[in-house]
């Protein structure tokens, strides 16, 4: 993503805050530190200002040991939004635009990840529904990636290679829609 908008001619620096296992806000009781909700703010502080604010999260919400369904889901990441925008950032930086990206839904977990998603492909169903209703009441942006690609090919669940680049490429689009709209208040 960070390629594609500086070859449009975009000053970014993507910032990746990523975490394998992470759930929307739920506990892993095997990995330690996997709830999203959890440091958030303090995440949000130390990298502000930011210009955008972009949350991929939910596929690890449907792992079998969770009872997870899509609205559960979409109320995690209806949290995260809420822990962003009661970040402590410093008086007079702009909060940052929020683009909510719903992520490629599970299909027939298979191999290491079978046992670990079993059921989430039928958990899942309804997400993208589900996350697009909590961007638009909550006023960010939405994203579906499951309109540039599917889970991953291997595993049903991850991306594959080419998938991460086919998604980054199309995210770009809709960041640079949002970086070109009104000023957030800093330069980017």
């Amino acid at each position: 993503m960070e390629d594609a908008l500086v070859s449009r001619g975009l000053n970014v620096r993507v910032i990746e805050d990523c975490l394998n296992g992470r759930r929307t806000v739920w506990d892993d009781p095997f990995k330690p530190g996997r709830n999203g909700r959890l440091g958030l703010e303090q995440r949000i502080e130390i990298h502000s200002p930011l210009a955008l604010v972009i949350l991929m999260l939910g596929t690890n919400d449907f792992q079998s040991i969770h009872g997870n369904n899509a609205w559960l889901s979409a109320q995690g990441i209806a949290s995260l939004v809420e822990g962003i925008r009661k970040a402590p950032i410093e008086p007079g930086m702009p909060m940052p635009p929020i683009l909510i990206v719903a992520p490629p839904l599970l299909h027939e977990p298979r191999g290491a990840m079978a046992q670990k998603f079993a059921g989430g492909d039928g958990k899942c169903a309804g997400l993208v529904d589900a996350y697009r209703q909590v961007a638009e009441s909550l006023n960010c942006g939405f994203f579906d990636a499951n309109t540039v690609t599917t889970s991953s090919r291997v595993d049903g669940v991850h991306l594959d290679e080419d998938q991460h680049s086919a998604l980054g490429v199309a995210i770009a689009d809709a960041v640079q829609v949002i970086l070109s709209g009104p000023s957030p208040g800093i330069s980017v």
